[in-house]
Order: structure tokens, then C-alpha cells, then sequence
């Protein structure tokens, strides 16, 4: 594959304490044309000057570093020159690397173990990374929000939430359940896209970040008041009869866990007593399936574009007309409640 004329390629800035993996990275990332390593830092600090002074499309961060982590130089380059991070960490268990997409970072990843396939490897990383290198990139929708503020009658109580969420949710997730009481009246399910292995580390990092009971699904679990449940990697997660209950079935919208499954089963369990939620993310999963909540009576909430990494499944919920309020994400929380009184 070769460049076409007047294309430039990815110019990607590799963050990491260690020069052995510094090195490899480099190697990996620059083996298909298209893509460049700009600069190599050892410390959060130096990756910060080094992106403001050399504009990147793109910084891979290394977490625990000698003088200036990781964190700090998320927190700097977020402040100072805004740009896609993709967090590397060698742990994907550990809720502690989600304070890095707290921070602003959009995205995380496990890194390559001594025996991995560095082809194989090296294929994931640069398809992460050209997704985030375009992600400044978002369209903008004027007018959509003003159409569809306005909160409709809704008679019913709700009695579950599920919400989906993709690039930029893990932040998002946070600043929800955040907002949410401890005694919160509903069961809440969430697919998030995200690396596989990732998912229990999240759902450690949002019950330290929320007050509610946030786990990973098992299959028959039971719906609890205040309980959020999270699709694990590889399965869908869909709701039955006070349950939660996992699926093998076939990739949706190339997704498994899909957004749409949950979303079309809540719909057809509780019907106008479930609400929809569409958090950031890039693509349209999600968008069919908050139309059938809608269809079926339910409220259907998204996240506006001012707050969301990416307006894309939002977007494509809201031009689908299944959304009925694009809220700010620190406003959704205080929806959920009323909508739960």
C-alpha cells in the first residue's frame, strides 16, 4: 500500500520509559507506508513539549514512567495541545489505567507480550491509531440539539437503563454513574466498545469512580436496583425476565457485545419502561436499537456533540429520529433520575 499524491502520513508520537520497547514500537508502527513516528519521549513531560512542539496526529502513552507518568502527561497535552491519545498498558485488569481516559486519553490497549505476533500486533495498533488520528475530525450538526431538547410526557416509571457507549465512553460511563445515587431505583446495562480483556478492569475503575454496584455480566444475573452490569469481551450482552443473559450470537454492526441487542431486548422486556442512552462513539451501533425503545414508549437520551469525543453514534441516532433529548453528558444524570422518580 503506498500513499497517494498529496496525502501525508499518520505522524504518531511513542511515549515509554523503556528504550527497547520505544524501539519496537517505532518499528511496528512505522511498517506500513502511511504511517510516521515523529518523535519518541521518555517521560509524560518530555511527551508533552514534544507535542506541542511537533503536532502529531496521534500519542501513544506509556502509564508508569520515572519523573512525569503517564497521567501527568495525558493531563498536559489535553490542557496545552489537544490530541488522540492511545493509552498503552501492559495490565488490562488494572482500574487504574482507565484514570488515564479520565484524563482525556481516548483510548486504551494491552501491550504486546514477549511471545505476541508483532505482525499481528503491529496490524491492530495501526488500525487503532488511524481511527483516533481522525477523530479532530467531527462534523458538525447545527440545529439538531434545539429541535430536540424538549423532555415529552412520559407517563410510565422507568424501571431499566441500558446504555451504549464507544470512542470516548469510558469517560463518559464515569461521568454518569458519577451523578447517580447510591440508592438509584434501576438496574443500569452498558455495552462499551473497547479491547478485548479490557472490560473487568472498567467496570473496577467505575465502581471506584460511581457509588453504585458496577460488575461485569454473568449470564443469569439478576437485575438489581443500583446494579450496572457490563457486556464482557466477546459476548452480547441482552436482557430477560429480571436477568441478564449472554450471547454467542453472530457480530452486529461488526461488533460483539453490540449496542442494538441490548438495546432491542430491553425494548421488548419493558417497553415504555425502559430508557435508551447513546454515549459518545464512532459508527452507528446502537442507532436501530434506540429507534425500537422508542418505538415501544420508551424516553431515548444521546449525548450532544459539545461533550462526546466522537458525535458519531449519536449522530446517527438523532438523524434516525430515535432520539428524543441530546443532552450535555453531565446533564444526563439528572435526567435518569426524574425519568426513575
Amino acid at each position: 500500500m503506498s500513499l497517494a499524491a498529496g496525502d501525508r502520513p499518520i505522524r504518531v508520537l511513542v511515549a515509554d520509559d523503556s528504550e527497547l520497547f520505544r524501539e519496537l514500537l517505532a518499528r511496528v508502527v512505522a511498517a506500513e507506508p502511511g504511517f510516521e513516528v515523529a518523535a519518541v519521549a521518555a517521560d509524560g513531560d518530555a511527551a508533552a513539549a514534544m507535542a506541542r512542539a511537533l503536532r502529531p496526529d496521534v500519542v501513544t502513552m506509556d502509564l508508569h514512567m520515572p519523573d512525569a507518568d503517564g497521567y501527568s502527561g495525558i493531563a498536559r497535552i489535553m490542557a496545552e495541545t489537544p490530541t488522540p491519545i492511545l493509552v498503552l498498558t501492559a495490565n488490562p485488569t488494572e482500574a487504574a489505567g482507565f484514570r488515564a481516559l479520565s484524563l482525556g486519553a481516548l483510548d486504551i490497549l494491552e501491550k504486546p507480550s514477549a511471545t505476541a505476533d508483532l505482525g499481528e500486533y503491529g496490524r491492530l495498533i495501526r488500525s487503532r491509531l488511524r481511527l483516533l488520528a481522525g477523530v479532530k475530525v467531527i462534523r458538525h450538526l447545527r440545529g439538531l440539539r434545539e429541535r430536540r431538547d424538549a423532555a415529552p410526557a412520559h407517563g410510565a416509571r422507568v424501571e431499566v437503563v441500558v446504555i451504549g457507549a464507544s470512542l470516548g465512553g469510558p469517560r463518559a460511563l464515569a461521568a454518569v454513574l458519577r451523578g447517580l445515587p447510591p440508592d438509584f431505583p434501576a438496574p443500569i446495562a452498558v455495552v462499551q466498545h473497547i479491547a478485548d480483556g479490557f472490560t473487568a478492569g472498567l467496570a473496577g475503575w467505575l465502581a471506584q469512580e460511581s457509588r453504585l454496584d458496577v460488575r461485569e455480566a454473568r449470564d443469569g444475573e439478576p437485575l438489581r436496583p443500583g446494579r450496572v452490569l457490563i457486556a464482557p469481551t466477546g459476548r452480547h450482552l441482552v436482557l430477560g425476565e429480571g436477568v441478564a443473559r449472554l450471547s454467542g450470537a453472530p457480530p452486529v454492526d461488526t461488533f460483539r457485545p453490540s449496542v442494538t441487542p441490548l438495546f432491542t431486548s430491553a425494548a421488548r422486556q419493558y417497553g415504555r419502561r425502559c430508557c435508551g442512552v447513546l454515549l459518545t462513539g464512532m459508527g452507528r451501533d446502537g442507532a436501530e436499537g434506540l429507534r425500537v425503545i422508542k418505538d415501544a414508549g420508551g424516553p431515548t437520551l444521546a449525548q450532544d456533540e459539545a461533550t462526546s469525543a466522537v458525535f458519531g453514534m449519536a449522530r446517527a441516532a438523532v438523524e434516525l429520529g430515535a432520539v428524543d433529548r441530546v443532552l450535555p453528558v453531565d446533564e444526563i444524570p439528572r435526567a435518569l433520575r426524574e425519568l426513575t422518580r
